[in-house]
């Protein structure tokens, strides 16, 4: 069990400071980018704005501490909320609950937690452990990679709130249908043996009270966002590396026809692209952002993101070592399918 200081004491007040100047310190950095961007770009480089090397550039230079801040900030104070959550009791609440409640629970869960597809299988095998329902770990799987808190805020800033909203509420949904699909199916006998066999066998264990202080949560934060940062930083450049160059060289027609709302096809090819590729979300957002600018269609786009971070072939080389190979076709198929149907639906009402 979690005890929380929820009121900060003398102690605190040092730390609490800190957090506070570097906040300041965070919003005015941030509200400046774009001006910094330009005179790097345009004026100690001496380039020109109408070239693709300069869009290109301004490009990268904007974006790449844009996001690397968005990320930062909105990890510690996802951490930081976190402190407040005893993970034992989400997994009990979560079990507790049948089919439909238990998979929005552990969906909503998946999206609260700042994982990439690979991240989140451990957790996973722990839920399965535990002896949580099958179509309900499912669910979370899904979701963790796909509905990221960071990719919600980067779509909220490029994009607006409603591209925003859609995204969460369609990242959830297809945990949702996609775990309750899964775990009607009864698919329990394509698990690994040894998942069941390090099950707890009736041992009970002792649950250390921890109180926490401001202090505490605070270094957590900081914790947390010094290690996703680590982990996630060049996955970022990367994507925003392509991005520009989409941005600056990639021929808008050349987009627009394969990725354009008219072509029929261009879901389902968009969400097959993703597979083979390993990003996380916040890594993509740069590329999703480039390859709207050049007229592709938000839910082909969307697709081929969802594809990236939720059937990464890294995650299915994870899974294979306790899931059977059919279990793992079942739940890629039914992921695709979900991903493409929601590429379709966002392509009609956007």
């Amino acid at each position: 069990m979690q005890l929380t200081q929820l009121r900060p004491t003398r102690e605190d007040r040092p730390a609490l400071l800190v957090v506070a100047l570097l906040a300041v310190v965070w919003v005015i950095v941030y509200n400046n980018l774009q001006p910094i961007a330009d005179w790097l770009t345009y004026g100690l480089l001496g380039l020109d704005s109408e070239t693709a090397i300069g869009e290109s550039l301004n490009f990268f230079i904007y974006d790449t501490p844009k996001l690397l801040l968005l990320l930062s900030g909105m990890i510690f104070l996802i951490t930081l909320l976190q402190t407040f959550l005893d993970p034992q009791k989400v997994r009990a609440a979560v079990e507790r609950r049948g089919a439909g409640v238990g998979n929005l629970m552990a969906s909503l869960f998946g999206a609260l937690t700042p994982f990439c597809s690979c991240s989140s299988v451990p957790l996973f095998i722990g839920f399965v452990q535990a002896g949580i329902p099958l179509g309900i770990t499912f669910s979370f799987l899904i979701t963790s990679p796909i509905m990221n808190e960071v990719a919600f805020v980067m779509l909220l800033g490029l994009f607006g709130w409603k591209v925003a909203l859609l995204y969460l509420v369609s990242g959830v949904l297809i945990g949702v249908v996609a775990g309750m699909i899964l775990g009607r199916m009864k698919l329990e006998r394509f698990v690994e043996g040894m998942v069941y066999e390090t099950r707890s066998r009736g041992k009970t264990t002792t649950l250390i009270e921890e109180r926490l202080t401001w202090s505490d949560r605070i270094e957590r934060a900081a914790q947390g966002a010094r290690e996703i940062v680590g982990k996630v930083w060049l996955f970022v450049i990367i994507g925003i590396g392509i991005g520009a160059f989409i941005h600056g060289f990639v021929p808008e027609d050349a987009l627009t026809d394969i990725m354009g709302a008219g072509a029929w096809w261009s879901v389902p090819a968009a969400a097959l692209l993703g597979i083979p590729l390993y990003s996380n979300a916040a890594g993509i957002i740069p590329i999703v952002s480039a390859l709207l600018d050049k007229g592709a269609a938000l839910g082909t786009v969307l697709s081929f993101m969802m594809a990236v971070v939720a059937l990464s072939v890294p995650e299915l080389i994870i899974l294979r070592r306790v899931l059977k190979p059919q279990l793992i076709a079942i739940f890629v198929g039914v992921v695709a399918a979900g991903i493409i149907l929601t590429g379709y639906l966002f392509n009609l009402i956007v």
